[in-house]
């Protein structure tokens, strides 16, 4: 039978004090910051016909437990319909066609995802 053991020299004060530094952080402030610039990317990424897609962008910031959200939404809904969603997906026409949908969202959201990241990172190894 095979033995397993180690030894431990020292303490845990920097883990120690990491997490306790995560207890007290306010994620919700990092996202705050970046709830705008996603609004102000994905309005500037958002195909124009009219404009009324690009400008109902919005977010919101919520927490749920220890879990904290950002939500970006858009407004413009036709008949129920998200036109972002179309827009962002395709979608079928009355007359029996189909628009190939633009992938505006994903590009336009990946520099706000990275600076977010990268912010709660730093925050986190103060």
């Amino acid at each position: 039978m095979a033995l397993i053991s180690f030894e431990h020299k020292g303490n845990f004060k920097t883990t120690e004090k990491f997490l306790m530094n995560l207890r007290h952080m306010k994620f919700e402030r990092i996202l705050e910051r970046y709830g705008q610039k996603g609004v102000d990317a994905l309005a500037a990424a958002t195909p124009v016909r009219t404009g009324k897609t690009a400008a109902s962008w919005s977010y919101e910031v919520s927490r749920e437990g220890s879990t904290y959200i950002i939500s970006w939404k858009n407004s413009n809904l036709e008949k129920g319909v998200p036109i972002a969603v179309l827009i962002q997906t395709g979608h079928g026409t009355k007359n029996g066609g189909y628009v190939r949908g633009i992938d505006y969202i994903n590009p336009a959201m990946k520099p706000v995802f990275d600076a977010i990241a990268n912010d709660a990172w730093k925050e986190m190894t103060k």
